[in-house]
Formats: C-alpha cells, structure tokens, sequence
C-alpha cells in the first residue's frame, strides 16, 4: 500500500543554522509515527515542511503522493495539520470556526453539518461548541482545534504535541480520536514529548537530534538498539543524556 505522508532528503536552514538535515521517512495508512526528540532537535521544522509552512532548501514532501512545494492547496486537501498552540477566534464560537474551515475545503453544507455533528460526538464539544472561543479552557480549546484541522476528514494527521498543555483528562480525547484514526485507515505523524504516549499509540518511531534521525523502529526496537529497558532511558540515550 502507497505511503500517504513522504519526506525524502529534506534540508532546511535558518541562516548558517541546518535545522534538518536529509531527513526521509514515510507514513503508510493505518500507521502512527511518533517523532521523537530533545527541543530543538528539527521535529517542528519538519513538521511544517510537511504542512508547506516552510519551503525545504533541498529535498520533497508528498501528501498522498502530491508534492507539497509544486501544489500545496491541493496537498493541503489531505491533511490535517494540529499545533499545541490553538490559534482560535475568540469571538467565534466553535461550531462557526468549524463551519469556516470546512467551507474553505468547499464541503457542501450537508457534508459539514454531518461532519461537525460526527466530530462532537468524537470530542465531547457539544456542552461547549456554541460557545466563544475566548470563554473556553485551554482543553475545550484544544479539541475545538483538532477538530477544526480534521473538519474534512483527510488521510494525513500532522500531531505537533498536541497533548503537550493539556490535563489527563483532555489528553485522552485527543489521543482516543488518534486511535479512531489509526482504525480508519488514515496516516498520522505524531511529535510529543511524552513517553507513554509514544509507547502505547505508536506503531514505529523515529528519533531526531541535532536535525537528523538518529534511530527508528518499533518500541521494542529502540530499547534494543539502545540497550535500555524503558522508553525515556531510550530518549536519554539517543538524546546524548546517558551512556
């Protein structure tokens, strides 16, 4: 089965600085791929050259076998591209954030009312989705977030630390709609920060520092090709924090 999400020997710098450096790795569907990394090690930039936020110096992304620096509106069409950082209208209310962003991908009325009802009873937004952005929690936002990026249900998931400000509680209905993902086939690539996050919904891995990947493979292999028995040792490990 074709790769929906593809990255191939992508270079990208921030003046004498290489963020990434021939970094390639593909998703194929019903995978989750968590990519794994200290702070600054590149996950971020990758992530939005997959996204066509960045323009690579060198090198290709493809969403669903469409390069995303030749067409990225088309490109953009297949996927769904989440930060930590929510970037909501506080004035508008969830449901008319999701109406904008589902009319931008020109899904007919019907298909977006469908598609909002299906993504509430996903997210649990219904006690709050005709509410204002502004007067939401840090959670609510968040789910209102995700499900504004997935409003029109595409094959590719790009998760930059969805999870990282949020409770237990919020966390869970964004990884339990990770899950639901997986099941349905669709590809997503996943950055976070938290082990146990990585170990129970990630397929593979792939490891970064200093804007390459270091390591790749399942849990089970990265403990043994570090010789570590938990995960977070593994991360020191790789990261350089433990020998």
């Amino acid at each position: 089965m074709p790769a929906v999400i593809e990255v191939e020997s992508i270079v990208r710098n921030f003046g004498a600085t290489r963020a990434v450096d021939d970094v390639s790795f593909s998703v194929e569907p019903g995978e989750v791929v968590g990519l794994l990394g200290p702070n600054g090690a590149g996950k971020t930039t990758t992530l939005r050259v997959l996204a066509g936020l960045l323009t690579p110096a060198s090198g290709s992304a493809r969403i669903a076998g469409i390069g995303v620096k030749e067409h990225p509106l088309e490109a953009r069409k297949h996927l769904g591209f989440l930060t930590a950082s929510t970037g909501l209208y506080d004035r508008l209310t969830g449901r008319e954030v999701l109406q904008i962003f589902g009319r931008l991908q020109r899904l007919d009325e019907a298909t977006l009312a469908a598609r909002i009802h299906e993504l509430a009873e996903e997210l649990e937004l219904t006690p709050f989705l005709d509410k204002r952005c502004g007067a939401l929690s840090s959670g609510q936002k968040q789910r209102i977030s995700i499900a504004r990026a997935v409003v029109h249900d595409p094959s590719a998931y790009v998760l930059d630390e969805p999870t990282a400000t949020l409770d237990p509680v919020a966390s869970r209905e964004i990884l339990e709609l990770v899950r639901r993902a997986r099941a349905r086939n669709k590809a997503v690539l996943f950055s976070t920060h938290r082990m146990e996050e990585a170990e129970s919904l990630c397929t593979r891995l792939l490891f970064m520092r200093a804007g390459q990947i270091r390591a790749r493979g399942t849990c089970a292999e990265l403990l043994a090709q570090s010789g570590k028995t938990s995960l977070t040792d593994a991360f020191l490990f790789f990261a350089g924090a433990l020998s």
